[in-house]
C-alpha cells in the first residue's frame, strides 16, 4: 500500500480578513512548488450568523482590516463600514467554495480568491446568492450549474462537514496550514494564523527537507 502523498492541509475563510491577507502566501507556495498539493478545508467563520453588525462590531472589524491591510498589503475597500444592517454570514460564501471543488476541483483555490477579493477590495455583498454565482460565473463556471450545486443539500452537507473537519481538528483561527503526514500520521503546523511568504516558504523548506531526508 502506497504512502499518503505528501501535501499541505489549509484551513480557511473566504470572509477571513486574514485569509484574504494571506491570499499573495498561497500564490508563493504555488510559485515555489507547483507539484505540492493543498487541500482546502472550510473552517466555518461566522456560519449562520442572523444578528446584524453593530457599532461596536463595525469599529472591531475595521481595526482587524487595517491591521491585516498594513501587514499584507492586500487591497480592502473600507466603503463597506458605511452599510447598514449587514449580517455577516461566512456560510453561503463557505458553500460556494465547496459547490466549486464538487463541480470543478480545479478552480476551487480561483473562487474563494474571487470571493475575498469581492467582499474586501469590492465591497460586493458575498452573503447573496446572486453575487456568488456572478463570481463563480467569472470565474469560469456555468452560471446555472453553479447554482443548482450551490442550492444541492449534499453541497450544504459537505460544507458542515468540513467545519466539523476544522473543529475536530482543533483548528480555532484562520488561516492555519498544516503539512503531513509525518510517520506517525500527524500534520504538522507550518502556520497558525498570518506569516509573511518568506516564513511560510522556509517553514516548508525545512519540512521538504525533513520528508526527503527520512523517505
Amino acid at each position: 500500500m502506497q504512502p499518503p502523498t505528501p501535501h499541505l492541509v489549509y484551513f480557511a475563510d473566504p470572509m477571513c480578513s486574514w485569509c484574504w491577507g494571506f491570499a499573495p502566501v498561497l500564490d508563493a507556495i504555488a510559485a515555489d512548488h507547483p507539484d505540492l498539493p493543498i487541500r482546502l478545508v472550510l473552517g466555518g467563520l461566522r456560519p449562520f450568523t442572523r444578528t446584524a453588525m453593530d457599532a461596536a462590531a463595525r469599529q472591531s472589524t475595521r481595526r482587524h482590516w487595517e491591521h491585516v491591510a498594513a501587514a499584507s498589503g492586500q487591497p480592502f475597500d473600507f466603503g463597506f463600514f458605511d452599510r447598514t444592517g449587514f449580517v455577516y454570514d461566512t456560510e453561503p460564501a463557505a458553500r460556494a467554495v465547496v459547490a466549486a471543488r464538487r463541480l470543478q476541483p480545479g478552480r476551487t483555490f480561483a473562487l474563494m480568491r474571487a470571493i475575498a477579493h469581492g467582499f474586501y477590495a469590492e465591497n460586493r455583498d458575498v452573503t447573496e446568492a446572486a453575487t456568488l454565482a456572478d463570481l463563480a460565473e467569472a470565474t469560469g463556471f456555468d452560471r446555472d450549474a453553479f447554482l443548482a450545486a450551490f442550492e444541492d443539500e449534499a453541497t450544504k452537507a459537505e460544507t458542515l462537514q468540513d467545519f466539523a473537519i476544522a473543529q475536530q481538528s482543533g483548528v480555532t483561527g484562520f488561516p492555519t496550514l498544516l503539512a503531513g503526514p509525518q510517520h506517525d500520521g500527524s500534520f504538522l503546523p507550518v502556520t497558525v494564523g498570518y506569516q509573511d511568504p518568506q516564513a511560510v516558504l522556509a517553514r516548508i523548506g525545512m519540512w521538504l527537507e525533513h520528508q526527503l531526508a527520512d523517505g
